[in-house]
C-alpha cells in the first residue's frame, strides 16, 4: 500500500527543514510538499532537499487549493493513503503512524482533535477567538450531522483517497475543511477523531484581510458550510 504525507506551506522559513526533518524520521514513503507561493527562505530551503516532491504555485492561491492540488498529485502517484498536516510545527509526526494504522481499523478519515479529553497542551495557550470560532462551527456541523467532532479546523489528518472520489473541493481558502466536512457527511463517510496535542506557537498569525476579525470569520465559515452542505444528501452516521 502506497502512502503520502502532504503538507501545504506558506513562508515557513522557521520550520520548515526541521517539520521536515522530523516527518522523514517517522514515515518512509512519499512527501508531498505543496509551496503555495513562499516569498521568504522557504523556496530556497526546498530546492536544497532531494527526499521530497515540491509543487509550487506562482503566487499564493490558498490553503484549500493547496490541499486539493496535493491529493491530486498524490492519487497520480497511486497513493492509496494521505496524511495531511502543517508545516508550522504545530503538528507532531511521531502521531503519523498512528494516523494510519486507525486508518487500517476501517475508517475514511481519522481527524486530528486537540480538544480531546486526552489531547495535551503545549506551548502558548491558543488564543481564545480562535478556539471560540472553531467550537462554534463544530457544534454547528455535529448539529446537522450527528457526529460527536471536537475539533473542526485541525489540519492534521488521515485520508483513503478512494474515499473521496467524487467529492470535488472548490473554496480555496481556509474554509476548505468546513467545506470537506459538508461534503464528507453527504457522501456518508467513516470519520473518526484521534487526540493529538494542542501546540500554539504565534499569536500573529494572520488569517490576512477582514478575516482576523473573528465574527467576520465564523460567517465566512458558515457561508462556505451551506454552499457545500446544499440540498439533499443526508447522509450515513457513524
Amino acid at each position: 500500500m502506497s502512502d503520502a504525507v502532504l503538507l501545504p506551506v506558506y513562508n515557513e522559513e522557521a520550520t520548515v527543514d526541521a517539520v521536515l526533518d522530523a516527518v522523514r524520521r517517522y514515515f518512509q514513503g512519499d512527501i508531498l510538499v505543496v509551496d503555495d507561493g513562499s516569498t521568504d527562505a522557504t523556496v530556497g530551503a526546498l530546492a536544497e532537499r532531494r527526499d521530497v516532491t515540491v509543487i509550487t504555485h506562482p503566487f499564493n492561491m490558498g490553503y484549500g487549493r493547496a490541499l486539493a492540488e496535493g491529493f491530486s498529485v498524490a492519487r497520480a502517484r497511486g497513493c492509496e493513503r494521505v496524511v495531511t498536516m502543517d508545516c508550522d510545527g504545530q503538528h507532531e509526526p511521531a502521531h503519523i503512524p498512528q494516523f494510519l494504522a486507525v486508518l487500517d481499523e476501517g475508517w475514511d478519515i481519522v481527524s486530528g482533535s486537540r480538544y480531546l479529553p486526552a489531547s495535551k497542551e503545549l506551548g502558548i495557550v491558543v488564543p481564545g477567538d480562535r478556539q471560540r470560532v472553531n467550537q462554534r462551527v463544530t457544534e454547528e456541523i455535529n448539529r446537522v450531522t450527528g457526529w460527536r467532532l471536537t475539533d473542526a479546523f485541525c489540519g492534521f489528518k488521515a485520508y483513503r483517497l478512494n474515499a473521496l472520489e467524487g467529492i470535488e473541493l472548490n473554496e480555496p481558502g481556509y474554509g476548505m475543511p468546513v467545506e470537506m466536512w459538508a461534503k464528507v457527511y453527504r457522501a456518508g463517510l467513516l470519520v473518526r477523531e484521534l487526540a493529538v496535542e494542542r501546540i500554539y506557537c504565534d499569536h500573529n498569525r494572520s488569517f490576512g484581510d477582514a478575516l482576523d476579525d473573528p465574527e467576520h470569520r465564523f460567517g465566512y465559515y458558515m457561508r462556505v458550510w451551506g454552499r457545500a452542505l446544499g440540498a439533499g444528501g443526508e447522509g450515513r452516521r457513524p
